[in-house]
């Protein structure tokens, strides 16, 4: 059995992008995997903004993203990149903290405009932190009903969103990553 930690950005609690991220992790607990949720919101917001590394919450965070045999990280896109909360978290980890770790970039907006936000905000930031990006997974406001226990309502956005997770759940599994 694998450990696997989803990192939600979204400052938000009735966030579309939380909904997929808590779909995306009762899949995989039905695939026998263990899976630990972390939100932006779980940290003290004073010591997020004033990054302060030292925190308890931090360094436990720090300590289960390294564990983890994969990371699922989401983010409502703002402004055309990834929340700024989930900056100031990214800010205050370890600089290799996702070394040699598979990571599943997820992003959701309301607007196809906003589609290379992942590509040009959010899997930059993570391979600064030595992360294995995948492809990654866009998904528009419509396209989410966070109101339902399979919030994804498109039946194509549903299986892509599928292939991806299998293909993340396979690196997780022992696929090679690197050299």
């Amino acid at each position: 059995m694998s450990e696997i930690v989803i990192l939600s950005g979204s400052p938000s609690v009735t966030s579309r992008s939380d909904q997929v991220l808590k779909y995306l992790g009762n899949l995989l607990t039905e695939e026998h995997f263990t899976v630990t949720h972390i939100s932006v919101r779980d940290l003290p917001y004073k010591d997020l903004f004033t990054g302060n590394w030292e925190h308890p919450i931090v360094q436990d965070i720090a300590a289960m993203i390294r564990k983890a045999n994969g990371v699922i990280v989401g983010s409502p896109v703002y402004k055309g990149a990834y929340s700024g909360a989930l900056k100031s978290l990214i800010d205050v980890l370890p600089q290799d903290v996702l070394q040699h770790t598979p990571v599943l970039p997820l992003m959701t907006g309301g607007s196809a405009s906003h589609l290379l936000a992942i590509e040009y905000t959010l899997k930059p930031v993570l391979a600064t932190l030595k992360g294995y990006n995948l492809k990654g997974l866009y998904l528009l406001d419509s396209q989410i009903d966070k109101y339902s226990e399979n919030p994804i309502i498109d039946r194509e956005i549903l299986e892509r969103t599928k292939k991806q997770l299998y293909y993340f759940t396979e690196l997780v599994n022992g696929g090679v990553v690197w050299n």
